[in-house]
């Protein structure tokens, strides 16, 4: 539920438990069913949420992890659903010693700024013109933008969502340019000292094992997994 109210669809749907997304079809995140607990007609609850994706001219995609609903994996499956994203959870402390050393100096905003959206939508931004859907989830729920930046232009960008005693990173990319110089770490560090927790999670694709690498050496670790099924 943590990652659902960090990246909020700004149209959901609720029926029999299942929580309908739908954000422009920016991020398969905001735009797929969040299918927690089983409803009484499994299959008639998979039809309704396909529906209304078809009426939103989008293909259906399920959010599929530990949380779902017994045997919906196997049904999707036998429907033809195809398995895509598997994505990992990880949580952790950010090592105080780290927090506390000298860093590169990062800009934190309230809301993201053009040059913040810039440089995220270049690197992470695989749905076309969607950018303007992009920033509404971003924006849809309190957080903080940081940015390390050099002559005015933000180079790598992360953000932070406060949520209780843990803090959600979302966002984090570096421009390819300015890869391999530890400033995802320093984006990464100076949210978190700006939101003065050093408890943390974080989402990641399965296969990107530098990123893996990177936040393990920041404490931490694979605490869930889950993936998406599509039609």
């Amino acid at each position: 539920m943590l990652v659902h109210q960090a990246w909020p669809a700004y149209e959901q749907r609720v029926y029999d438990g299942w929580v309908l997304r739908y954000a422009g079809g920016v991020t398969k995140r905001a735009n797929s069913v969040l299918a927690l607990g089983r409803p009484v007609d499994l299959g008639g609850a998979i039809e309704t949420a396909e529906r209304f994706y078809q009426e939103r001219g989008q293909r259906c995609v399920f959010s599929v992890g530990l949380g779902a609903a017994p045997g919906l994996d196997k049904e999707l499956e036998a429907r033809g659903y195809e398995l895509v994203d598997p994505t990992l959870v990880m949580a952790g402390s950010l090592r105080p010693e780290a927090l506390d050393g000298v860093a590169p100096e990062v800009r934190i905003e309230q809301r993201p700024w053009p040059g913040w959206l810039e440089t995220w939508w270049a690197v992470d931004g695989r749905f076309g013109s969607g950018l303007e859907d992009a920033e509404r989830i971003c924006t849809g729920v309190p957080a903080w933008y940081g940015a390390y930046e050099e002559d005015g232009v933000a180079l790598a960008v992360g953000r932070a969502v406060p949520q209780g005693d843990t803090l959600g990173i979302y966002c984090m990319a570096t421009r390819p340019e300015a890869r391999r110089r530890g400033l995802a770490r320093a984006v990464l560090r100076a949210l978190a000292r700006h939101a003065g927790t050093d408890s943390a999670y974080l989402v990641t694709t399965a296969p990107n094992q530098a990123a893996q690498a990177l936040y393990r050496g920041e404490g931490f670790e694979i605490a869930g997994r889950y993936h998406y099924r599509v039609r």
